[in-house]
């Protein structure tokens, strides 16, 4: 309950966003549609004026003219269908554009975002208290600033027009009835286009304002910043799909490293070292990969794939972790230790019919998980 009081101040995160996207709640104004699609059909009246006239002009021909085969063979439904050939290539090409405009400039906004279950029932949208508060509220009075602004603008535009137009269309009457027509036909198309223009400066205004509401309504408290986030980094499958990703990072640039060694010392769970020790290069054991957690984890799965000796010694892999550096060569008081795991490795103990041996780590290199010294008992 604390929560839905909460102060929203905090700008929303890409999960909030994405959420608000299913939800339907993107960036819309009805208002810039309005203007691209006027716009567009204006554009294509402009361009297609001379065909639908020319159609219209062989409709109306051909609906004042008749034949004998006419009257003989009389079918009412010929002269609609001869009507609708004609019409239907202008139609439809205005159809499809102002469609296809329609929807691009909804989605040059908010992105196109169909949710099929947007369409499905929700008794929030017949709720009579919302409806009044739309109303009544900040969004009604911004609606009726928005209407009365297009009633004075486009009204004072059309008004302007007309009267600039007013000496030119008397002129008209003097012409022919062809040339008047298509004097009359420019006059509508450009007072159209300047009333599209005013339509396009009321979108200017209402896409900041659209904005700058969805911003608002988009908007979280710190709680639910902190619940969002407690959750994502809570989520077994984030965290399973972050160690994954980790240890594939990990893998591709400890792969080398762990090629040139010989052994793998391990936790078994925690830490994982690596070690070289190469006759006639390596005057004592180098570290080449250590790691703890997903990284110990990585470097025994290289090992697995490489067929790498992995040897758990526990002490022994911490005190290793705990003393040296990858690259670095281990501590001298440790050398005895490693010195049996290495002697194991290379055979000398297979041969004698002797199993893993145990080694005994000094005093001053034991460290438990955390890397605190264990002092002797």
């Amino acid at each position: 309950m604390a929560e839905e009081f909460a102060e929203k101040t905090e700008a929303p995160t890409p999960k909030r966003k994405q959420k608000a996207a299913e939800e339907g709640q993107v960036l819309r104004s009805k208002e810039f549609a309005t203007a691209a699609v006027v716009l567009a059909g204006v554009l294509w009246l402009a361009l297609s004026g001379p065909a639908l006239l020319g159609a219209l002009k062989t409709v109306m021909v051909e609906s004042l003219q008749f034949g004998r085969a006419d009257v003989e063979d009389f079918q009412p439904l010929r002269p609609i269908l001869s009507v609708g050939l004609t019409l239907l290539p202008s139609l439809a090409f205005l159809f499809a554009v102002t469609i296809f405009v329609s929807v691009a400039s909804q989605a040059g906004l908010g992105g196109f975002n169909v949710q099929p279950k947007l369409f499905g029932f929700k008794a929030s949208r017949i709720n009579p208290g919302a409806g009044l508060k739309r109303i009544f509220g900040l969004h009604g009075w911004l609606e009726l600033g928005k209407g009365l602004m297009k009633v004075v603008l486009l009204g004072s535009i059309g008004a302007w027009m007309l009267w600039s137009m007013k000496n030119d269309a008397l002129g008209l009457v003097a012409g022919s009835v062809e040339s008047s027509v298509a004097a009359l036909g420019w006059k509508l198309v450009m007072l159209l286009l300047v009333m599209a223009g005013g339509l396009l400066l009321i979108a200017g205004y209402d896409v900041p304002i659209q904005f700058i509401r969805l911003l608002n309504k988009l908007k979280m408290s710190k709680q639910e910043i902190k619940d969002e986030h407690k959750q994502a980094e809570g989520s077994p499958e984030t965290k399973g799909a972050q160690r994954a990703r980790m240890r594939e990072i990990f893998k591709g640039s400890a792969r080398k490293a762990v090629e040139g060694a010989h052994v793998v010392l391990t936790n078994p769970t925690h830490f994982s070292v690596a070690l070289r020790y190469e006759r006639g290069k390596d005057e004592v054991p180098v570290v080449v990969a250590k790691g703890r957690g997903d990284k110990a984890l990585a470097i025994r799965e290289l090992a697995r794939e490489m067929e790498k000796p992995i040897l758990e010694y526990p002490a022994l892999a911490r005190a290793v972790y705990y003393t040296s550096r990858e690259g670095q060569q281990v501590r001298d008081d440790l050398y005895v230790a490693i010195a049996t795991v290495l002697a194991f490795v290379f055979g000398v103990n297979l041969r004698a019919g002797g199993g893993q041996p145990n080694v005994i780590v000094p005093d001053s290199a034991l460290f438990d998980e955390n890397g605190v010294r264990i002092k002797p008992a």
